[in-house]
């Protein structure tokens, strides 16, 4: 069963400082308060990120550069979980967009467009949902950001990527950073090498979403595939995950629905990320809705919205499954 711990630096390892209220309220107890809505946008969120990234993270090396600000993701602000998504600088209808928002500043600086996970919501699921010092596993790895905000928390990371320079990057910076830290990155397929991970106490990730952020021209990359072969494959990989869970513990996705290149309409991918859990044996158990930032969306909003009566959109899914205490 999953053991309750509070959210304290003392217990869990890591060296940033927590200005916190002892005692008072649930931001006290677990830093942002557990709610099925949780929002990027306030100050708490934003200091702590800040805190995070001074540690000297920088999950985009080892990546392409502007993975997600280029084609039919330029239009999507729900990758702003991953933060760092716009330049600095950008045309849009004849206008100067100048991005703000303290991860945006960073990838700037850095060079970059390539999206990074939210440090402070690993931070947040760690300790919500995974048991103290305990076994994490990640299927889809990218950059280094969930290993390493594991490493600083004092659990065990295992994550899986299929791509040999993000790995050796990712290694770099766990040297640097938390070099004590027992996490480790293989680089292959996680439809084979998941076969190999350790017993999970918690199983997270954010997977690919479809076509619409390319990694790479592996043909076993799911970002290659087209949506019903990605499907497939994906429920494959989550049923490995399940596999390998332990009984009673949690597993959870942070995902967001995108859209058919052809047709417009939603792929549906958050429903069919919960039928692929349940059909492997986890039911969803908590849903949440991250509240992201706006990034250049009140520039775009109105001219999508009067096109096509599209919908800015500027939430993801964070879906929690348990597997059964039996199984």
């Amino acid at each position: 069963m999953i053991q309750r711990t509070k959210l304290h630096t003392k217990n869990k390892g890591f060296n940033l400082q927590v200005k916190q209220l002892p005692g008072k309220g649930l931001a006290g107890r677990f830093l942002i308060p557990p709610f099925s809505v949780l929002s990027t946008r306030e100050g708490g969120w934003q200091n702590r990120k800040r805190q995070w990234i001074a540690i000297g993270i920088q999950s985009e090396i080892g990546r392409k550069d502007d993975l997600t600000i280029s084609g039919q993701a330029a239009s999507f602000d729900y990758y702003c979980v991953k933060e760092g998504t716009r330049k600095p600088i950008k045309k849009v209808d004849g206008l100067t967009f100048r991005s703000t928002g303290f991860m945006a500043d960073i990838i700037a600086q850095r060079g970059g467009g390539t999206s990074i996970f939210d440090p402070v919501l690993c931070e947040l699921m760690y300790a919500w949902f995974c048991p103290e010092g305990g076994q994490i596993v990640d299927p889809f790895a990218g950059g280094s950001v969930r290993g390493i905000v594991a490493g600083m928390m004092g659990y065990k990371y295992h994550g899986i990527d299929l791509s040999e320079k993000q790995i050796e990057a990712n290694e770099e910076q766990r040297k640097k950073i938390c070099p004590e830290a027992d996490l480790t990155w293989i680089c292959g397929d996680a439809m084979e090498e998941l076969n190999e991970a350790p017993t999970a106490d918690f199983i997270f990730s954010c997977p690919p979403y479809g076509d619409l952020e390319r990694y790479s021209d592996d043909p076993s990359d799911l970002s290659t595939m087209e949506y019903y072969t990605f499907i497939a494959a994906y429920k494959r990989i989550i049923r490995r995950c399940i596999k390998k869970l332990k009984p009673g513990c949690l597993a959870c996705f942070v995902v967001g629905d995108f859209r058919d290149k052809k047709t417009g309409n939603y792929r549906g991918f958050v429903a069919d990320t919960i039928k692929a859990f349940q059909e492997c044996g986890a039911e969803l158990y908590n849903d949440a809705i991250l509240v992201t930032c706006v990034g250049s969306l009140p520039i775009r909003a109105g001219r999508q919205f009067e096109a096509g009566r599209k919908l800015g959109k500027t939430h993801q899914n964070i879906l929690v499954f348990k597997k059964g205490a039996h199984q």
